[in-house]
């Protein structure tokens, strides 16, 4: 009997719950891997991707156990004793694959409920222009201020203009941050935090009920610049 082959390395998609996850943030699980090793991910994202990577790998082992399974059973071996011997150890492995599978599903839908909850929350008083303000701001942007005439800029990393009045309300409403190390003349990174990823991801998820009106803001009310306040 030849050696049993390893598995390989385990893909983004394989898990029953990546649906869910795709719901509630509005990317799916590849472009959430590669948003949490560039670090765009506040903590309860990041973990949901650290949960679901474990789920990931352990549905593959999954796949894997149970594929071998079957080629030890299709009649390509011998029926002899190693067949059997390799059958008994190869059940073992998917039944304690099958155990680490659902203890990782268990990890992900821990992780993935309060995100759910907060998206439920968040899912009013979203305008078109901040719904897609947000969308322009999934790929990061860069905050600057001039520094001879005092204008502040934001530039996504496609290229387009954020207008300032739209960030402030996306600040406000914590759906930005701002990475402060940098100064606002040099640029200032600007990503979308977790609420605004559930946020955006609740404006796509069509609404179950009717949504109240948005208040208008009152006239002439006075905001400041988030390089101002720094």
């Amino acid at each position: 009997m030849p050696p049993d082959p390893e598995p390989e390395n385990a893909p983004c998609a394989v898990s029953s719950l990546d649906y869910r996850i795709r719901a509630v943030t509005g990317h799916d699980t590849d472009t959430l891997w590669s948003l949490r090793d560039r670090g765009l991910l506040d903590e309860p994202h990041a973990d949901l991707v650290d949960r679901h990577r474990e789920l990931a790998a352990a549905e593959t082992r999954l796949i894997f156990c149970r594929t071998l399974l079957h080629r030890l059973a299709g009649g390509e071996f011998p029926v002899e004793a190693a067949l059997f011997e390799s059958i008994d150890r190869t059940v073992d492995q998917l039944e304690e694959a099958a155990d680490t599978r659902d203890a990782a599903a268990r990890r992900v839908m821990t992780a993935l409920e309060p995100i759910e909850t907060t998206a439920d929350a968040s899912a009013d008083g979203l305008t078109a222009a901040h719904h897609a303000a947000l969308l322009a701001l999934v790929g990061g942007a860069t905050l600057r201020l001039h520094l001879l005439t005092g204008q502040v800029s934001v530039t996504t990393a496609s290229g387009t203009r954020i207008p300032l009045r739209e960030l402030q309300h996306l600040e406000e409403a914590g759906h930005v941050s701002y990475d402060t190390r940098h100064s606002a003349h040099t640029g200032q990174p600007v990503a979308l935090t977790g609420a605004g990823l559930t946020a955006l991801a609740a404006a796509r998820r069509p609404p179950t009920t009717q949504a109240p009106a948005t208040a208008a803001g009152r006239p002439g009310a006075r905001t400041s610049t988030p390089a101002q306040r720094r």
